[in-house]
């Protein structure tokens, strides 16, 4: 009997979209308990002697008095010169029954948004009042959750939840993976169609794909398009062959995940990855070994590949999402799960699930070497010039963490997110627009939030510490300074995150989650502790 060329490929859809299906079911977590905390919102709001660093990437610009009405930024006026005593005749007059928050010596920044924000998962035992708080805690104000691994009316919930402020959560945009709640895999074109108008019914606000065969890729993101829905895609390397990062784009594509996909476009004397001939891509130390080290197979940086690639993805406007922190293990694996947040906001399920692991995603540990480390940091060096070039050429690039997974933890995974950026080449007022402005743009939300400028809406991050100085001020771990009595002190953490008008205190949140893992550790009692030490 003959077999038709599309005959194994629809056997292997039709796998992805079961394992699909049954990873989907098991990751159904608690849902998030009804606010409790968080004061306003308020008729007016005014933060009064703040150093502004609005997003946008102006400099910082202070002192300033930001003036809050209904949830809408109504002035930001600037009320005198450092070091100079404020005059009260220079400021904003408060209405009777104002909230007044006397921010002098802080920095006032727009809410971040986390392009990559899994809502955790039930094979890590995180519930979402641990996820949001951790990152609440951290500034993050508006997320994008990629597959909406929960389900999609659980994810819906809770988006309109954090709509109402009933919920203490950031704002949720929600992209369901292609082919989530399918009853039939999604073989033909029309199909496709046909579910992406389903989703887009429902309420998505994208769709997060992870590859599939030309013509269905094409028709989804054709209807995706017509419908408005934005799109993201993690370009599997099971499907990578099929189409790179350069020809889904083409087709309409708004945004590519991590990197994958990307040295694929820019292969200038194969076509295919240097697989090695024992390779099984369901073995994760194979996995992640091999994307390991193909950067190096890929056109040379400034070649003329290379331009031709970055140049073309610059016309199409397309966004780029590098999340380097959740690969960072890969280059360096003691630091990541010495991480010093662990001890004190890590789960004991969260723990386990990060351990060396043939079943559990990111868990790929088997025997990491020296040289598969080398070869990441390697790798790290042509991706971040990639992507700072980009960034300089005018391209749109992104802040997101992919946290829950390979040691990278809610909310401190993204301000190492910014760290690495950082170290990319991102001047540090650049790194913020990355955090802010970019995000609420690649989400088609500039005009609401992502800068702090009047007419949008009221999210804001408020520090004691100067994060251009040093990013580690945004940790909520704070960052370590010695005084000038020769002790050594903690600075910095976020102290309020303002979403809707919303004023939380952050450390009261942080405090909320260590109770949850305190809890979690006595009812086991859990001890952590490292891979392999008994």
């Amino acid at each position: 009997m003959k077999i038709s060329f599309y005959q194994p490929l629809v056997v292997f859809v039709f796998l992805i979209f079961f394992i699909q299906k049954v990873h989907t079911q098991d990751r159904a977590i608690q849902k998030a308990p009804d606010r409790t905390q968080g004061e306003g919102p308020y008729k007016q709001l005014i933060i009064r002697g703040a150093t502004l660093i609005n997003g946008a990437g102006s400099p910082p610009l202070g002192p300033v008095d930001v003036v809050v009405e209904n949830n809408i930024i109504t002035d930001i006026k600037v009320v005198g010169y450092p070091g100079v005593n404020i005059s009260e005749k220079r400021r904003p007059k408060a209405e009777d029954n104002a909230k007044v928050i006397d921010a002098e010596g802080m920095y006032l920044l727009p809410g971040f948004v986390d392009m990559h924000g899994h809502i955790g998962g039930k094979s890590q035992g995180t519930p979402a009042e641990y996820v949001f708080k951790l990152w609440m805690a951290h500034g993050i104000t508006t997320i994008r959750d990629p597959s909406t691994g929960n389900g999609l009316d659980w994810v819906l919930e809770h988006k309109e939840k954090s709509d109402k402020n009933t919920i203490t959560a950031p704002r949720i945009e929600a992209y369901p993976a292609f082919g989530l709640g399918n009853e039939k895999k999604i073989a033909l074109p029309e199909e496709a169609r046909a579910w992406v108008q389903k989703v887009s019914k429902q309420g998505a606000d994208g769709i997060k794909f992870f590859g599939a065969r030309p013509d269905i890729m094409e028709a989804a993101l054709d209807e995706a398009g017509k419908l408005g829905l934005r799109s993201a895609c993690h370009h599997a390397q099971l499907d990578v062959a099929w189409l790179n990062v350069l020809n889904t784009a083409r087709m309409g594509l708004t945004s590519m995940e991590h990197w994958y996909g990307l040295p694929e476009a820019l292969f200038d004397d194969r076509t295919i990855q240097d697989y090695p001939a024992d390779y099984n891509y369901q073995n994760e130390q194979d996995r992640f070994e091999q994307a390991g080290r193909l950067w190096a197979q890929a056109a040379e940086p400034h070649s003329e590949k290379w331009n031709a690639v970055m140049n073309e993805l610059l016309e199409l406007d397309f966004t780029l999402d590098p999340t380097f922190n959740i690969y960072e293990a890969s280059r360096d694996l003691m630091r990541a799960r010495r991480a010093e947040w662990h001890e004190d906001y890590t789960l004991p399920s969260l723990w386990r699930f990060y351990q060396p692991s043939r079943v559990s995603h990111g868990s790929y540990w088997h025997f990491w070497s020296t040289e598969d480390e080398v070869a990441w940091k390697k790798n790290y060096q042509l991706w971040m010039e990639f992507v700072n070039e980009y960034k300089n050429r005018g391209g749109r690039v992104t802040t997101g963490s992919d946290s829950g997974f390979i040691y990278q933890l809610y909310g401190f995974a993204y301000i190492r997110e910014l760290e690495l950026l950082r170290e990319a080449g991102f001047h540090p007022l650049e790194v913020i627009r990355a955090a802010t402005l970019k995000g609420a743009e690649a989400l088609g939300r500039d005009k609401e939030i992502g800068s702090i400028e009047i007419g949008k809406l009221a999210d804001m991050v408020l520090v004691e510490e100067n994060p251009l100085a040093n990013l580690k001020v945004l940790y909520g771990t704070g960052a370590i300074k010695l005084n000038e009595d020769n002790e050594v002190t903690r600075v910095g953490g976020v102290k309020y995150t303002i979403k809707d008008g919303i004023i939380y205190d952050a450390k009261k949140l942080l405090q909320d989650v260590k109770k949850i893992v305190d809890e979690a550790k006595e009812k086991e009692g859990f001890v952590l502790k490292q891979p392999g030490i008994k």
